[in-house]
C-alpha cells in the first residue's frame, strides 16, 4: 500500500474527469502534480499542488481549477474535507479507516512494506569504495563504503536491477611502490633490515605480506634485482591486499558483487576501442590546451597531446587522453572502464568518489554521455571529510596503517552498526565529525541509539504480552479492530508510517539514502512521544492491564511501527535491536 501514491491516483482521476467534462483542456501533462504532508499539519493530512501546476497550461484561475477538484475529492470514500487554501492549493483530511488500514497493510506487507517496482526494468551498476590496493581502508573509504552500500540497497528496494562493483586501481605507478615496499618487509622476513625509504608505505600491515612472500619464494629474491621480481612481487602483494581489504569490507558489513581490474584494462585493446569509439563521433583530435589560468607552473610548456571534445557535453575544457610521450593519461582507462559499463547494457551509472576527486565529475560524465550517444546517465557521488574525535580530542593516526585511521579501527572501536548508521547522518556532500563518546551515548541525541530504542521498546513490549499468553503475531494484529478514535499521538505515528514508501521513492530518484536515516529518527521519535504520553495516560500504554482485545489495537500500531523501523535499518544495513544493553 502506498497511501500518497493512491490519493495522488485519485487526484488524477478527478483531473481527467474535469477534461472530460470540458472543464480543463485535454493534453494536460500531469508529471508536476504531487500529493504530499502539508507544511502545518493543522491544515490537514495532505495536500495537493494540482490547481496551482496545471492553471498556466489550462489557462484558468488556480483557485477555479481547485474549487471544481476539490468537490470531486471530497465523494472520495476517503476523503472527509477538500479545502481550497491560499492561491489554488487543497487541503485533505482522511477518514480515520484509512489509517487503520495503513496499520493492517504493514503487518500484511511486513518487510515488503514500501517495496516498490520504481526502477523496474533499469539497470544499475553501482560503484564505490575502489580504494588503491596498497593498503588497509582508511575512514574515508568507510563512510564511502557505507554510502554507496546503503544506495545499493535502497535501489534494490525501489525494484531496480542492481549491481555493485568495485573497480581495482592496479594499472598505476602506486602498485609500483607497493612491490617495493613488500619486498623490503620481504628482507625483513629474511633477517635483513628493511629500508623503508621516502616515498614507499610504511605500515605494519605489510609485515605479513612479506612474510607470505619469503613463505612462497624462500630467499631466492635476494639477490636478484628489481626488474626480475618487481612485476610478480607487485601481483602477489596486490592480491595480498585485495584479501586484506575484502576483509576490511566484510567487517563492515559490505559485499561486492563485481570486482573490476584497471591493469585487465591495458594490452587487450579495451582503451583502444575505448577512443576509437569517440574518434569515430569525432570526438578526439590533436591538439594544444590553453594554459591553466593563474601563475603557470615552472615546467609548464605547450604541446600537442591527443584530446577528447568533452567541452560538448559540458565540460569546461577537452581533456587529454594520451601524453605527448605517447602513453595514456589517467583518464583514458577511466573512460575505458565506463565503456566497459555501457557495453554491460547498464541504463544508470553511479559513481562514488571522494571529494578529492570533484575536478573528475563533468569530464567523466562527457565521457559518458558521448559514449552512449546519452543513452546511459551517470550519477558521481562526492564523499566528504570525516573528522574523527575521541576523549574531545582527535582521534590518533594507527601505527598499523602508518599514516591514517583504518576502517578498522573505526569498526573496532564503535561497533559495525553504530558506524553505518552513523556515517549517513549526514548528506554525502556535507563533512562529518565521528564522536566515538557520542556515537556510544544512550541519549536522543545519539540517533543510533534513539532509533535502536524505539525498536527494542516495541521487542519488549510483544515479549511482554507473550508472557501474558497474548497472540500478538503479525497474522492475528493484522485483522485486529481499529475503528475505535485515534489519539493525536497515534495519529502522528501512523501518518508518519504512511510516508515511508513516499519517502523510499524520493530517496532512490535522489540516489540519498542519508534520507532513511533522516526518516527513521523522526519516526522513533514519534514513537517514544506516543510512549512517554503512555507514562501519564493509560488509555495510551500498548499494553492494557488484563484487556488482550484493547491491547492487540494499540500493540499493531506499534509493531507496525517497528516493522518499518526493521525495514529501513536494513536498508542501511543495520540490525534492528531486540534489547537494549
Amino acid at each position: 500500500m502506498h497511501l500518497f501514491s493512491d490519493i495522488r491516483a485519485a487526484v488524477i482521476a478527478a483531473l481527467d474527469q474535469m477534461v472530460s467534462e470540458g472543464a480543463l483542456p485535454e493534453g494536460l501533462d500531469y508529471a508536476n502534480v504531487a500529493v504530499e504532508p502539508p507544511r502545518d499539519p493543522l491544515h490537514g493530512d495532505m495536500a495537493t499542488n494540482a490547481a496551482m501546476v496545471l492553471a498556466k497550461p489550462a489557462k484558468s484561475k488556480p483557485r477555479d481549477i481547485a474549487e471544481t477538484l476539490a468537490g470531486k475529492l471530497a465523494a472520495d470514500d476517503r476523503i472527509v474535507s477538500a479545502d481550497v487554501a491560499g492561491p489554488g492549493f487543497i487541503n485533505l483530511r482522511l477518514d480515520p479507516k484509512v489509517w487503520a488500514d495503513v496499520t493492517h497493510a504493514v503487518l500484511k506487507e511486513g518487510a515488503d512494506y514500501g517495496r516498490s517496482d520504481l526502477g523496474k526494468g533499469v539497470k544499475v551498476n553501482v560503484e564505490y569504495v575502489s580504494a588503491n590496493p596498497t593498503g588497509p581502508m582508511h575512514v574515508g573509504h568507510t563512510r564511502g563504503a557505507v554510502f554507496g552500500d546503503a544506495l545499493a540497497s535502497l535501489l534494490d528496494f525501489a525494484g531496480y536491477d542492481v549491481t555493485r562493483e568495485y573497480y581495482i586501481n592496479d594499472g598505476g605507478a602506486q602498485v609500483d611502490v607497493l612491490a617495493r615496499s613488500a619486498y623490503e618487509r620481504y628482507r625483513e622476513a629474511c633477517g635483513l633490515e628493511p629500508e623503508i625509504r621516502e616515498g614507499l608505505y610504511p605500515g605494519d600491515y605489510l609485515i605479513p605480506v612479506g612474510e607470505a612472500i619469503k613463505a612462497k619464494y624462500g630467499e631466492s629474491l635476494l639477490e636478484k634485482p628489481e626488474e626480475d621480481w618487481l612485476e610478480d612481487i607487485r601481483e602477489f602483494a596486490t592480491e595480498q591486499m585485495m584479501e586484506m581489504i575484502r576483509g576490511d569490507l566484510a567487517c563492515l558489513g559490505v559485499k561486492m558483487d563485481v570486482f573490476s581490474s584497471e591493469k585487465s584494462l591495458y594490452g587487450t585493446g579495451q582503451i583502444e576501442a575505448a577512443l576509437k569509439r569517440l574518434e569515430d563521433l569525432g570526438l578526439i583530435y590533436e591538439g594544444v590546451l590553453d594554459p591553466p589560468k593563474g601563475k603557470l607552473p615552472e615546467d609548464w610548456e605547450e604541446r600537442e597531446q591527443t584530446l577528447f571534445r568533452s567541452t560538448d557535453y559540458g565540460d569546461d575544457v577537452d581533456r587529454p587522453v594520451k601524453k605527448s610521450d605517447g602513453s595514456w593519461t589517467y583518464f583514458a582507462p577511466d573512460i575505458a572502464y565506463h565503456w566497459t559499463k555501457i557495453e554491460r547494457g547498464y541504463d544508470l551509472l553511479i559513481d562514488v568518489f571522494g571529494a578529492d576527486h570533484g575536478g573528475y565529475v563533468k569530464r567523466m560524465k562527457a565521457a559518458v554521455a558521448a559514449l552512449s550517444d546519452r543513452k546511459v546517465t551517470l550519477d558521481i557521488k562526492l564523499i566528504q571529510l570525516v573528522k574523527l574525535f575521541k576523549n574531545g580530542e582527535p582521534f590518533k593516526m594507527s601505527k598499523r596503517a602508518g599514516t591514517f585511521v583504518t576502517l578498522r579501527d573505526v569498526v573496532e572501536q564503535a561497533g559495525a552498526d553504530v558506524t553505518r548508521f552513523h556515517m549517513l547522518t549526514r548528506k554525502n556532500d556535507a563533512p562529518l565529525d565521528f564522536d566515538f563518546d557520542k556515537v556510544l551515548e544512550q541519549s536522543k541525541d545519539n540517533p543510533v541509539f534513539y532509533v535502536q530504542y524505539a525498536h527494542a521498546r516495541v521487542c519488549s513490549v510483544l515479549r511482554k504480552a507473550a508472557e501474558a499468553g497474548w497472540d500478538m503475531s503479525d497474522a492475528r494484529l493484522a485483522k485486529v479492530d481499529l475503528s475505535g478514535d485515534w489519539h493525536p499521538s497515534e495519529l502522528e505515528l501512523v501518518k508518519k508510517i504512511a510516508e515511508w514508501p513516499r519517502l523510499l521513492e524520493i530517496a532512490a530518484r535522489a540516489n540519498e539514502p542519508h534520507r532513511v536515516a533522516f526518516y527513521l529518527y523522526d519516526l522513533a521519535s514519534d514513537l517514544h512521544s506516543l510512549w512517554n504520553r503512555g507514562n501519564d495516560e493509560p488509555a495510551l500504554r500498548f499494553l492494557q492491564d488484563g484487556n488482550e482485545a484493547a491491547s492487540a489495537a494499540k500493540i499493531a500500531l506499534a509493531r507496525a511501527s517497528a516493522v518499518v523501523i526493521s525495514a529501513g535499518l536494513g536498508i542501511l544495513g543495520v540490525t534492528p535491536a531486540e534489547e537494549m544493553r
